[in-house]
């Protein structure tokens, strides 16, 4: 009983696979075999990669190189068709008519790949019917089956790697019933047989080798575009987490000046008192509201902060001097340089100036081992101008994953404020780094600046 069980289990599970064969042959080979699927011409990015030094007008014609290769090669298979046409049942207009039906498919290809199989083989049938009387006919004596294999050949390329089984199979099974009916002779099939299966095996791996590379490109790109985003969200949540802390002082100074106010004036007017408590509240409210919202910034990514001292105070600019020493201890031979009237300026913009100077020195160190580099710092009317440039690598440098993210960072940083950078590589192969933050009018010191070692 168990033995008849498995046998009708294993019937069923070939009757499946079979089922399922004969489904796809059927999709792949039958259903919309004449639709249109025309080849586009080559990316612009490819015949520049392949041949740059051609010109610019002849590059963009030679996007359609597959399509004039393939039309030269159906005008020759048209050519030697007239030519060998001679007495016998094929001569005349007949002749020229099955010279055009050979000479068609591989045309054809280029818009309706399938549907050129078909009429191929189509000609493959006729060719063979019209030698069947010839005593030394043979199904693959005529030029039909040779341009039927490039036919196949271009299926494949231009299809999917699976219909060079599908392809052959019907071929062969085509052959066998050719061979039959015109009673030719049937030896030739088996070694043409496989070398055509050769043929299409190759054509079928280079096609699944140019869907691989395809799908790899497709995958990279697609990391990359999720690794610059994710280190866009990693800096703005560090953005936010800083300014967080500079506006949080502000506010805490706010709400416990407006709570100490009404005991600095005696006999307050109950008026006043409310609108101190009122102030005190708002900016009580306002606060609970920053640190939920650093609470869900944090919780995306708790360790994202895990190096940062969070009770320590945000570095400004009157921490560059320690910066620089830092990367010079590092090994950067780096100058510093302000010019204008130092200032006072909104927390946020010292801190934001600092962190852009601190990774733009930090990307000289990892990009460009040996060179020098310079810091600018610009006190100006309208705000405030940085600028990081460095020289050109006298050494090697290591790979780093995180190239150009950086860069990302200080632009978010700066176009938050309102600013604009720019960053780019300099003509002598260093790099540079110039932003410019607005800053209202303030006053402050006017001791001035100066070239600073």
């Amino acid at each position: 009983m168990n033995e008849t069980t498995q046998t009708q289990d294993s019937l069923h599970s070939e009757a499946r696979i079979a089922h399922g064969v004969l489904h796809r042959l059927r999709q792949d080979l039958f259903v919309d075999a004449f639709a249109f699927r025309p080849l586009p011409p080559l990316e612009d990015a490819k015949i520049s990669r392949w041949v740059p030094w051609l010109p610019e007008r002849l590059r963009h014609w030679s996007r359609w190189l597959p399509h004039v290769t393939v039309g030269f090669f159906s005008a020759f298979v048209l050519l030697v068709e007239l030519a060998s046409s001679g007495p016998g049942p094929l001569h005349g207009m007949v002749a020229a008519g099955f010279a055009l039906l050979v000479a068609a498919p591989p045309m054809l290809t280029l818009f309706r790949p399938v549907g050129a199989f078909w009429l191929s083989l189509l000609a493959v049938a006729v060719g063979a019917f019209a030698d069947a009387d010839s005593p030394y006919a043979s199904l693959f004596g005529n030029g039909a089956f040779p341009t039927h294999v490039m036919v196949m050949v271009l299926v494949v390329l231009r299809t999917r790697p699976r219909l060079a089984m599908e392809m052959w199979l019907v071929t062969f099974a085509a052959a066998a019933v050719l061979t039959v009916l015109t009673g030719m002779d049937a030896g030739d099939v088996p070694p043409v047989a496989v070398f055509c299966g050769v043929v299409l095996i190759s054509a079928a791996a280079v096609r699944a080798w140019r869907e691989e590379r395809r799908q790899v490109v497709r995958t990279q790109t697609v990391t990359e575009e999720e690794r610059t985003r994710r280190t866009l969200l990693e800096e703005r949540a560090l953005i936010a987490r800083e300014l967080h802390d500079v506006v949080a002082h502000h506010m805490s100074v706010i709400a416990i000046q407006a709570e100490a106010a009404p005991y600095r004036v005696k006999d307050t007017p109950p008026e006043l008192a409310t609108s101190f408590a009122t102030i005190r509240e708002n900016a009580v409210a306002a606060l609970a509201e920053l640190r939920r919202i650093l609470g869900v910034v944090r919780s995306a990514d708790p360790d994202a902060f895990a190096e940062s001292d969070p009770e320590a105070p945000q570095p400004t600019l009157g921490h560059l001097d320690s910066l620089l020493d830092s990367v010079r201890g590092a090994g950067l031979t780096v100058e510093a340089v302000v010019t204008g009237s130092p200032r006072p300026l909104p927390q946020g913009v010292e801190l934001s100036a600092y962190r852009i100077v601190q990774e733009g020195l930090s990307n000289a160190l990892r990009h460009s081992p040996g060179a020098d580099a310079r810091v600018e710092i610009s006190y100006v009317l309208g705000g405030l101008g940085v600028r990081i440039v460095n020289g050109a690598p006298s050494r090697l440098a290591k790979p780093s994953p995180g190239a150009g993210h950086g860069v990302l960072g200080m632009r978010e940083r700066v176009q938050m404020l309102g600013g604009e950078m720019t960053a780019d590589h300099t003509e002598d192969g260093g790099f540079e780094v110039a932003a410019f933050i607005p800053v209202a009018n303030t006053t402050g010191g006017t001791k001035a600046g100066g070239a600073r070692a």
